[in-house]
């Protein structure tokens, strides 16, 4: 009954999410379960998607990489917080690539429109997508820097600063799951704290609460 009463725009964040799940899952069915049970890495991709961060103990060292670039995306499958949402990946690359075939083919009209719906792209959000994308970027680059300078090695550095943004458990998807937080100085554990807060509620949250209580119309 409740279905019936909403059109398909209403659902269209979970039909994306529906499709890019069943994407990746199938470019892992095809080209990254010969050598190991399917199920580990579907557990480790699904609990990466939804930034979780749970894997069983198994090495998985050749896809670390491509587990934490579905990190970073999210998906918000089971997560209402962290990972930049495919969402706004999608949003962001499809509004960029209409953009670029406006330029050069003038004579033609590029609806900025989201597959599956009538829903179109508000060119406020595209700016907020953006900002949050570069927010993240140079918030990545500095937590990196900062736990680097604390004697910490680049990899694990730049793996942790990715898993602390964004709010996931660092297990053996990763090559995190001997990590030891014990052996952290309190600078380092002050730093993945702020870096953890600043993740969960998103600095361009705090960002337009501080511009619209310093400049009020």
């Amino acid at each position: 009954m409740f279905i019936k009463k909403k059109n398909i725009n209403f659902f269209y964040e979970d039909l994306h999410l529906i499709f890019y799940y069943l994407f990746v899952v199938a470019i892992f069915l095809l080209f990254f379960s010969f050598n190991q049970d399917f199920s580990i890495n579907l557990l480790s991709l699904s609990s990466s998607m939804s930034n979780i961060g749970f894997s069983l103990d198994h090495d998985q060292s050749n896809l670390n990489f491509i587990f934490l670039i579905l990190v970073i995306v999210g998906g918000s499958f089971f997560s209402t917080s962290s990972g930049l949402r495919f969402m706004k990946i999608y949003s962001l690359f499809k509004y960029s690539i209409n953009q670029i075939l406006s330029f050069s083919r003038p004579k033609n009209i590029f609806m900025n429109k989201l597959s599956f719906t009538e829903i179109n792209f508000d060119f406020k959000e595209i700016n907020k997508y953006f900002l949050t994308i570069v927010i993240f970027v140079i918030s990545l680059f500095t937590l990196t820097i900062l736990l680097s300078l604390s004697l910490m090695d680049f990899e694990n550095a730049f793996k942790l600063s990715i898993l602390t943004i964004m709010n996931t458990v660092n297990s053996a998807a990763y090559g995190l799951s001997d990590f030891n937080f014990n052996s952290l100085n309190y600078f380092t554990k002050y730093c993945l704290i702020l870096f953890m807060i600043i993740g969960r509620i998103e600095l361009l949250t705090i960002l337009i609460i501080i511009k619209n209580f310093l400049f009020k119309d």
